[in-house]
């Protein structure tokens, strides 16, 4: 049997909603967030999970404990799990941002961004981050068990596209992957010589509350 990851995006924030860049920074969910998580637990109440991460932003800790709600899953933060460190950028509105070439090679050409311009973390940098987070975070688990991973957008839009078997450096290309839905369901199946994703952004259980 394999190990079985569960990754879910956090629940949407005041700043998602005010189209403000968040990596480091933190802002709290909004209702329809908190809503979404209490549906993603929901869905998974009988999954039985072993141990559940999260990034050390409270707005993923938040979702996760949404997630677990009443049940005894232990519960841990892990910085691998953190978004990409925007620098000067974190809080600055990304419909500004969209036209500075720095931004332009990180959505277009995230291999080539190097971070110095907003004296952030460069892609490379946290590519190396993420991954170890990962390995370190699943050494931890045996075939058979169940684990959550809560994290963020770019972060998970980048593991997912390595799990599915994509080059990390083309993890924001449109035609090959999909970014990750805040609090859509991804599950991935953990083996010594073969990873895949078997669920990738299932929103299903989120329909009652955009309906």
């Amino acid at each position: 049997m394999a190990l079985t990851v569960y990754l879910i995006r956090h629940g949407r924030t005041e700043w998602n909603v005010a189209g403000l860049l968040q990596g480091f920074q933190d802002s709290p969910l909004i209702d329809e967030g908190i809503l979404a998580a209490r549906q993603t637990g929901q869905a998974l109440t009988d999954v039985p999970f072993v141990a559940c991460y999260s990034s050390l932003m409270k707005r993923a800790q938040d979702t996760a404990d949404y997630i677990i709600g009443e049940r005894e899953i232990p519960h841990f933060h892990h910085k691998g799990l953190n978004e990409l460190h925007f620098g000067l950028w974190e809080g600055q509105k990304i419909a500004e941002l969209r036209h500075h070439p720095a931004y332009l090679t990180l959505s277009q050409n995230p291999a080539d961004f190097d971070g110095i311009a907003n004296q952030g973390e460069s892609m490379a940098a946290f590519y190396q981050r993420v991954m170890h987070g990962f390995e370190q975070i699943i050494a931890r688990h045996k075939d058979g068990e169940h684990i959550l991973l809560v994290s963020h957008g770019i972060t998970l839009t980048l593991l997912t596209a390595v799990l599915k078997g994509l080059p990390w450096q083309a993890f924001r290309d449109e035609n090959l992957h999909d970014f990750v839905q805040n609090t859509a369901i991804t599950i991935a199946t953990i083996e010594p010589n073969h990873r895949q994703l078997v669920v990738f952004n299932n929103v299903e259980h989120l329909k009652k509350i955009t309906n």
